[in-house]
């Protein structure tokens, strides 16, 4: 896709993987709305980024907060591209010295990741049916943040890694879905990336040093490494 002069709408977008997808978007002369829960944040960053940018409070797993986001991306022209990254998560033993893990947090991290993710992508494509296709048949974009964790288990995140695991297969289940209506529909599995959610993680020395010794890189992962992918 050329992103010049198209819109996206990106979840979770005032900071983290969002924030760096919407300056990557911007920066390649996109239009961006960025929709996120910390409006204060989300309100700044979005003029930082100048008049392309435009910021809606939204919390995904609310479906009339996700159709106003919608809807105020179809303001801005053409909704071209969908990229959810709004993700909740914190690392939590299954059992632990406190008893079982708290049902209410696996619910609240399946609510925002995944059923989030899937109330933001289905009111998008309902907008991004009625495009005109481009030279190439496309509608639009749809990108969703799953992780390694789809992949790889994770010993203290059972609820982030079944919301991400099931954010593959979501994926793979609307790209044949859509596939005739010319809306592309992919999947991005970050590592281990400097955000928020990671900062337990970081700031625990022993915890962190395990992580970087098995990290290809031997690093952590910036924000403008994924947003660069995602923006292409």
């Amino acid at each position: 896709m050329q992103i010049e002069g198209q819109v996206a709408l990106i979840t979770g977008g005032a900071s983290g993987l969002g924030g760096a997808s919407a300056k990557m978007w911007v920066d390649q002369g996109g239009l961006v709305l960025i929709a996120d829960v910390n409006a204060a944040l989300g309100e700044a960053f979005a003029h930082s980024l100048g008049p392309k940018a435009r910021f809606i409070s939204c919390d995904v797993s609310s479906e009339s907060d996700a159709q106003a986001a919608v809807d105020a991306a179809k303001t801005m022209g053409s909704l071209s591209c969908l990229i959810n990254c709004a993700g909740i998560g914190k690392a939590m033993k299954t059992v632990g010295k406190d008893g079982a893990h708290p049902l209410d947090h696996f619910i609240r991290v399946v609510n925002v990741n995944l059923i989030g993710s899937f109330n933001m992508l289905r009111l998008a494509a309902a907008a991004m049916v009625s495009n005109t296709p481009n030279a190439e048949g496309e509608r639009g974009v749809i990108i969703n943040t799953a992780s390694m964790l789809s992949f790889f288990g994770g010993p203290l995140t059972p609820a982030y890694s079944a919301s991400k695991g099931a954010i593959v297969q979501l994926t793979k289940s609307l790209a044949v879905a859509w596939a005739d209506d010319g809306i592309r529909v992919n999947a991005i599995a970050p590592g281990w990336i400097e955000t928020e959610l990671t900062r337990g993680a970081r700031e625990d020395p022993a915890r962190s040093a395990a992580i970087l010794a098995r990290t290809p890189l031997k690093r952590w992962g910036k924000p403008d490494d994924i947003g660069g992918v995602v923006a292409h």
